[in-house]
C-alpha cells in the first residue's frame, strides 16, 4: 500500500523548542515528523539540537523542510516576486543554506528534504525557467551528495507546467511533496488530476485542505482537513493507486486548535487507508 506512514508538520504544532515540540507531538498521539530544519542550522543556539532530542525522545523523522530566505508570503504577488530559489538576491544566502541542511540531513539519516522552488514559469522560453532549472538541479545534487533526495511542493505552478521543469533538471533524487491544498489556495487545478500528471515523481504527501478564492488573483483560505474542498475519497485512492510507496504528513498552518485539527485529520486518513500508527 502505497500510504506506508503517518506523521505531522513540525511547524504546524507551533513550538517553542525541541522539548516543547516532543510534547507537542505526544498530544497529537503521533510518534513521526516532518522537521523544519532552516532553524536548525540558522538558529543553531536554540535549535541546534533538534534531531537528538527527537531521536532520544522515541521520535522519528519523516523528511526535513527547508525555508528559503525572504519569502514574503503576505499576498500572492509577494509570493510571486521572492518566493523559493527564483529571485537572484537571495539565491547565494539559499544555495548556503541548502550545502549546511544537505550535510545535517545526511548526517542524521534524512533522506527527503522539501521546499517550495518558487513560482516556475509557465514559458519554456523565459529566462528566468532556466535559472532556476539551473539551480534546482545543483540543490539536487547538493542533496544527493548527501545521500538524500529533494522534493518539490505542488501549488505555485499547474502540475503540467512542474513536471515539464521535472524533466529539464533531469535529476534522480528529485520529485514532488504534493500538497493538495496548496493546488486550490494557488487557482492551479484539479489535485485528484494533478496526482495522475506527477504520479511518478511524488515523494511525500501532505494532508491539508482548503477553499478557493472567489476573487482571481487572491489566496484561497487553508481549512482544516476534511472541512475544505479536497475530495478525499478520490484523493486517497489516486495517492493508494501509486507504484511507490509514500508517506502522509499533516500540515495545519491556520487556525488555533492546531492538536484537535491534527486528530481529526489523523481520523480522516484512517477513514480511507487501512494503516498503523507507530
Amino acid at each position: 500500500m502505497p500510504i506506508s506512514a503517518l506523521g505531522v508538520c513540525s511547524w504546524s504544532l507551533q513550538p517553542d523548542s525541541p522539548e516543547d515540540l516532543v510534547k507537542r507531538l505526544e498530544l497529537t498521539g503521533l510518534n513521526r515528523a516532518q522537521i523544519a530544519l532552516s532553524p536548525a542550522v540558522s538558529d543553531r543556539d536554540r535549535w541546534g539540537n533538534l534531531i537528538p532530542v527527537l531521536l532520544e525522545s522515541g521520535k522519528s523523522i519523516a523528511s526535513g523542510m527547508m525555508a528559503p530566505v525572504g519569502e514574503d508570503y503576505s499576498t500572492l504577488e509577494s509570493i510571486a516576486r521572492t518566493g523559493g530559489i527564483r529571485p537572484s538576491a537571495t539565491w547565494p544566502a539559499n544555495e548556503a543554506m541548502a550545502r549546511a541542511m544537505a550535510v545535517l540531513a545526511g548526517k542524521a539519516g534524512i533522506d527527503l528534504v522539501t521546499l517550495h522552488a518558487g513560482f516556475l514559469p509557465h514559458d519554456p522560453e523565459d529566462p528566468e525557467r532556466s535559472s532556476m532549472v539551473s539551480r534546482l538541479r545543483l540543490l539536487g545534487s547538493i542533496f544527493a551528495d548527501q545521500g538524500c533526495r529533494l522534493g518539490f511542493e505542488t501549488g505555485q505552478e499547474s502540475a503540467s507546467t512542474l513536471l515539464e521543469v521535472l524533466e529539464e533538471i533531469g535529476h534522480p533524487s528529485i520529485g514532488v511533496n504534493f500538497d493538495p491544498a496548496n493546488m486550490i489556495l494557488y487557482g492551479m487545478g484539479d489535485p485528484v488530476e494533478a496526482v495522475d500528471v506527477l504520479s511518478d515523481h511524488i515523494l511525500q504527501i501532505h494532508i491539508k485542505d482548503a477553499v478557493a478564492s472567489k476573487v482571481p488573483g487572491e489566496w484561497g483560505s487553508e481549512v482544516a482537513a476534511g472541512s475544505g474542498e479536497v475530495d478525499w475519497p478520490r484523493f486517497l485512492a489516486a495517492v493508494q493507486s501509486l507504484d511507490q510507496n509514500v508517506e502522509a504528513i499533516i500540515e495545519r498552518e491556520a487556525g488555533s486548535q492546531r492538536v484537535d485539527d491534527v486528530h481529526g485529520a489523523v481520523n480522516l486518513v484512517r477513514e480511507h487507508v487501512e494503516l498503523e500508527i507507530a
